[in-house]
C-alpha cells in the first residue's frame, strides 16, 4: 500500500490537531479536585492530607472539600483556590511550604545538614584512622611467631578440659 505526499500530510496535519486539542484541554475537576486536595492539609489536628482525612465525623476535612468543590465548579484557577484556603486557615493549610522568604529554610535546610553530617563522619573516622596505637607499659611484649603458637595451643588446651 502506497501513499501519496498529499495523504501524508493530511495525517500529519490531522495528528497535529487532535494532539493539539488533547494537550490544551483542561484538566477536569475530578483530577483538579484530587490535586488540590492533596496539595492542602486538614486543620482537624490530625496532621494529615486533605482527602487523607479519615477520622470519623471529621467535620472539618467535609467543610474544606465541600469549600473546594464550590471554588472548582465556580470556575477559579488553582492558585486563586490556594490563596483563598490561606486566607481562611492560614499558610498550614499548604501541605509543602512555599520556596519563598523563610520557608526556603524548610527547603533547604535537609541538604545542610546531610553535608554537615557527613563531614562530621568522614573527620570522625580520619581521626580514629590516624589515631596512635596506644603505647605498651615498659618491660611488656607482644609474643609473635612462635611464641604465640604455644599460647594460643596453651589456651586451646585450657579451654578443651
Amino acid at each position: 500500500m502506497k501513499f501519496s505526499m498529499p495523504t501524508l500530510r493530511r495525517s500529519l496535519h490531522v495528528m497535529i490537531v487532535c494532539a493539539a486539542v488533547f494537550l490544551f484541554m483542561g484538566a477536569s475537576d475530578d483530577a483538579r479536585f484530587r490535586d488540590l486536595g492533596h496539595r492542602m492539609m486538614c486543620t482537624c489536628g490530625c496532621g494529615q492530607v486533605l482527602l487523607e482525612c479519615n477520622h470519623v465525623g471529621c467535620q472539618t476535612s467535609d467543610k474544606m472539600r465541600s469549600q473546594l468543590l464550590a471554588a472548582l465548579e465556580k470556575g477559579d484557577n488553582d492558585d486563586l483556590i490556594l490563596q483563598g484556603f490561606v486566607q481562611d486557615y492560614g499558610p498550614t493549610v499548604i501541605a509543602a511550604p512555599t520556596a519563598t522568604g523563610f520557608n526556603r529554610v524548610a527547603w533547604i535546610m535537609p541538604f545542610v545538614a546531610l553535608a554537615l553530617g557527613i563531614t562530621f563522619v568522614v573527620f570522625v573516622v580520619r581521626a580514629w584512622k590516624n589515631k596512635p596505637a596506644p603505647a605498651l607499659a615498659d618491660g611488656i611484649t607482644i609474643p609473635r611467631g612462635a611464641e604465640l603458637d604455644v599460647l594460643r595451643e596453651q589456651a586451646r588446651k585450657e579451654t578443651d578440659q
